[in-house]
């Protein structure tokens, strides 16, 4: 199956082949700081400490956000596992989100990386409990439905009804199914950091299925990954049990 991906930094699609793409590999990274840290110096060792935190912390909960240090060294850090992952696949994630990221973007005071199970984001400068939608993903299956009006209305149900379910949710986290046909199903998710007040959730998973249009009007499955929330239909099942 073809997927392509669409990000905000580029302004252009480019073809991503998803076959044999498993959880732990990385889906996309940006390194958006134009600054640079000295390795070994102040800030390079907050960030140290931040990201051997995090793995530790974000298993329990699947969420955990982590500050270190005094400004201008000042590391913060957020790290988010998919609501239906295990401690341990949370866990296998972030290690390899941490070892994906140091790698990506060396030196960086300013980064994300998303995988199918979690995203890790640290930053120089202060983001909890904003919404964030410069930091932006999109990923749309190739092929296309019959109906593509019929089945972007059911899309857009779907995941307006998950929205609702996440915003409400201690988790801001919600996964379903929506009948669109005989022996037909689709599969959705929505979530947010839980850094955000639950207006701002609702508010980021709307801005995000507005972006369906766009990217995915009329494909069999599509994600739109902000850096606070996240969107996901498909016509197969893709939640874990």
């Amino acid at each position: 199956m073809e997927f392509f991906r669409l990000t905000s930094l580029y302004l252009l699609s480019f073809t991503l082949l998803l076959h044999g793409l498993h959880a732990t590999d990385p889906i996309y990274h940006r390194c958006s700081s134009t600054e640079n840290y000295t390795t070994n110096g102040p800030f390079s060792k907050n960030l140290d400490q931040m990201l051997t935190s995090l793995p530790v912390k974000v298993p329990l909960t699947g969420f955990a956000l982590s500050s270190v240090g005094k400004r201008p060294d000042k590391v913060n850090g957020l790290a988010l596992c998919r609501g239906d992952v295990s401690r341990s696949d949370c866990k296998k994630c972030l290690d390899g989100a941490i070892s994906e990221i140091r790698d990506q973007c060396p030196c960086k005071e300013d980064a994300i990386i998303w995988f199918d199970y979690c995203l890790l984001r640290y930053s120089n400068v202060d983001f909890f409990g904003k919404i964030d939608t410069v930091n932006r993903l999109y990923l749309w299956n190739t092929e296309s439905v019959h109906d593509p009006d019929t089945f972007n209305q059911k899309t857009k149900d779907l995941l307006h009804h998950l929205s609702h379910e996440a915003y409400l949710s201690p988790l801001m986290y919600a996964s379903g199914e929506m009948d669109i046909g005989e022996h037909e199903k689709l599969y959705g998710l929505a979530q947010c950091t839980r850094d955000l007040s639950g207006r701002d959730c609702k508010k980021c998973l709307k801005s995000a299925i507005s972006q369906l249009p766009a990217c995915c009007n009329g494909k069999k499955g599509g994600r739109v990954y902000w850096g606070s929330c996240n969107i996901r239909y498909e016509m197969s099942p893709f939640v874990n049990a």
